[in-house]
């Protein structure tokens, strides 16, 4: 018990600096910054990459052909080897919206050596906007096939990044949370998500913090350019994360915040989908190194296991300063998760539940490392991707 102790004790104080000393990462109100109308409007080129997303894409495709943009712009659609028609649809939902804004697919083929699947899509629909008829777009939008953006989204991302002079523009786009498993789940996703990535230190002129989120990402060709995206991270795995540190690594501005009114439309109903969307790329998050996760394990477990454990167990043995310690920390856990919740409109009895949510993360982030080690790490819609420099 008096190792309990100590061990809720450290919990608490790591829980005290996350409160206060970690970037505010709990608060939401990190939304596009102070923005007005440019004197003449950017061009820009909405780049898509798209595998498999027959599903989706009838729910996010029209979403951008009907963008309200005053400026030149246009969507170009880059089919990553589907095998379910992803083509032929994007050609049908452009039919079906006359009018819009001017659609181009793609199909590069398979990628190659040393690329990953999305980022050799981007390179092909990058290389397209660059070398067209046209002038050379002033802007591009990256964004996945499943996300629907409401349509003043591109207006908006184009004044914040006019406004403040910002080479790097990034959405996180709201995930569904709709099923039991996406309501325990995925609001977790993303305050995990922005604990690594506090999104005030992310934000600062002078910024040693550096991460985006790759279903929205407006992004200065001037800047892609001059970071030599996407061939200098083409074998990232986390492309958004790898795109941000490129850009601010050459001098860059960046920025990054939570959505409005831009949305991600893909379901994950069962357990299974979202064990796989997280555990693809956990281990590749530790840049697959054992110590690190090693780490990450004992840190899971002091950080979000040993408050419920200690008041438990402090509260069967009679050890009142075993209990207080747990349940303090446990307290100060769930109210920096409730406004996450309340962004994604959850009920806050779930603020509690956030020690079984960690649980099943620890469980993925070790079954990443499995598959990994297995030749099966990083696999995603038929494709496994092998860590950088084993290609």
């Amino acid at each position: 018990m008096g190792y309990l102790l100590v061990a809720a004790c450290a919990s608490l104080a790591v829980w005290l600096w996350l409160a206060l000393g970690q970037g505010m990462f709990w608060r939401t109100d990190t939304r596009l910054p102070a923005r007005h109308a440019p004197a003449r409007w950017p061009s820009v080129a909405i780049v898509v990459p798209a595998r498999d997303e027959a599903e989706v894409l009838p729910h996010s495709l029209p979403s951008l052909l009907a963008q309200d943009y005053p400026g030149e712009a246009e969507v170009i659609l880059v089919d990553d080897g589907s095998t379910d028609g992803t083509a032929g649809l994007a050609r049908r939902l452009a039919d079906a919206h006359p009018g819009g804004l001017p659609l181009t697919v793609l199909s590069p083929g398979e990628p190659g050596a040393g690329w990953t699947g999305k980022l050799w899509a981007l390179r092909h629909g990058i290389t397209h906007a660059r070398s067209g008829a046209g002038p050379v777009p002033d802007y591009l939008l990256l964004t996945d096939a499943d996300i629907a953006h409401a349509p003043d989204s591109l207006r908006e991302l184009v004044c914040a990044a006019t406004t403040a002079d910002l080479d790097l523009v990034s959405q996180m786009a709201r995930l569904r949370a709709v099923s039991v498993w996406e309501r325990l789940i995925v609001p977790a996703f993303v305050y995990f998500f922005a604990q690594l990535y506090p999104f005030r230190w992310i934000n600062r002129p002078a910024a040693r913090t550096a991460a985006a989120a790759g279903g929205c990402v407006l992004l200065r060709t001037e800047a892609a350019v001059r970071a030599g995206v996407p061939e200098s991270i083409r074998q990232a795995v986390i492309d958004d994360v790898s795109l941000a540190r490129a850009v601010q690594r050459t001098g860059g501005r960046i920025w990054l915040g939570l959505a409005e009114r831009v949305d991600s439309v893909r379901p994950y109903s069962s357990l299974a989908d979202l064990w796989r969307m997280v555990s693809r790329s956990a281990y590749a998050q530790l840049r697959h190194h054992p110590a690190l996760l090693t780490g990450t394990v004992a840190g899971l477990v002091l950080v979000y296991l040993v408050p419920p454990a200690a008041l438990l167990a402090g509260l069967a043995s009679g050890r009142p300063a075993v209990a207080w310690a747990g349940g303090l920390a446990w307290l100060l856990m769930a109210g920096t998760y409730l406004p996450m919740l309340r962004y994604y409109r959850q009920p806050a009895a779930l603020a509690p539940l956030l020690p079984l949510t960690a649980l099943l993360y620890l469980l993925m982030t070790v079954d990443s490392a499995v598959q990994h080690y297995r030749g099966r790490g990083a696999a995603w819609k038929g494709r496994t991707y092998a860590r950088p420099g084993d290609a």
